[in-house]
């Protein structure tokens, strides 16, 4: 049986309990957000949509009892690396065969306001199990409902973002936190790079690194660790312009940006724990 093919679905900001002032400040760092969305998991999120990716800030209530509770174990900031898949129950074959250890599927639904009817979401994803990844969560999705989530209106955004172009992950050892996605997409999906490896994902790419080469990269500007050794520290968003990146950034008061050709970082300490960068 094939392999899945490496194509990237979504990354997730984790706004554990505080989706109010998430949701502020990436508007203010120029997204355009969805309305709040409700899962029939107990999980709530807006997303920003792109052009075959979005990012999505997820949460649970303040005051929640029931549900996602699983949210407020993780710190703020960047915690779910998620890929396409084209048919979750041959996703879930294929990669079992191939030893890679993931959950059986789990389908759930999210009502959504399209041309003012409601209309509900569906998807299914495919986790790994407890405990293979150490820096977050790492699942594929499988979307029955493309064109609900997939509207143009929603693709626009001040800052021009058109697409994810990397993932950040910090690891001690990049070499051995790669098998995992040598395993799911294949050993050439898999090359190095100074400082760790990185993972061809479609036309974007999930960069392993050590601590410190991300600091190499992003100077003070990193995440705060809050003492793990591996964690999801940041992304690199392309702009159809970083001039119009620069100016919604201005506009939104986000401080701190460092400004270089063609380049913008935001610091994570503005963006929930997440370093950002936008390059065009």
């Amino acid at each position: 049986m094939t392999l899945p093919l490496a194509t990237l679905d979504h990354v997730v900001i984790n706004a554990r309990d505080d989706m109010d002032r998430a949701a502020d400040t990436y508007r203010r760092l120029g997204f355009t957000l969805t309305e709040r969305g409700y899962h029939s998991l107990g999980s709530m999120n807006h997303l920003a949509m792109f052009g075959t990716d979005y990012l999505e800030l997820i949460a649970v209530p303040k005051g929640a009892t029931t549900g996602r509770m699983d949210l407020l174990n993780f710190p703020f900031g960047l915690n779910g690396l998620v890929f396409g898949s084209e048919d979750s129950a041959v996703t879930y074959a294929a990669l079992s065969k191939a030893g890679v250890p993931v959950e059986a599927p789990v389908e759930f639904t999210r009502p959504v306001k399209v041309d003012g009817a409601m209309r509900d979401a569906r998807f299914r994803t495919v986790r790994m199990k407890a405990g293979v990844v150490p820096y977050g969560r790492v699942y594929y999705c499988h979307h029955f409902t493309r064109d609900v989530v997939w509207r143009d209106e929603w693709r626009h955004h001040a800052n021009g973002t058109v697409a994810v172009a990397r993932t950040l992950i910090v690891e001690p050892d990049p070499a051995a936190a790669s098998k995992l996605y040598a395993d799911m997409f294949g050993a050439e999906s898999v090359r190095d790079i100074k400082g760790g490896k990185t993972v061809v994902v479609g036309n974007s790419h999930v960069d392993i690194v050590t601590e410190a080469e991300l600091k190499v990269q992003f100077g003070d500007a990193v995440p705060d660790p809050e003492g793990r050794p591996a964690y999801m520290a940041g992304l690199t968003f392309r702009t159809v312009s970083a001039a119009k990146a620069a100016r919604a950034l201005q506009e939104g008061k986000i401080s701190g940006v460092i400004q270089s050709a063609g380049r913008l970082v935001v610091p994570a300490r503005q963006a929930f724990n997440a370093v950002l960068e936008f390059i065009e």
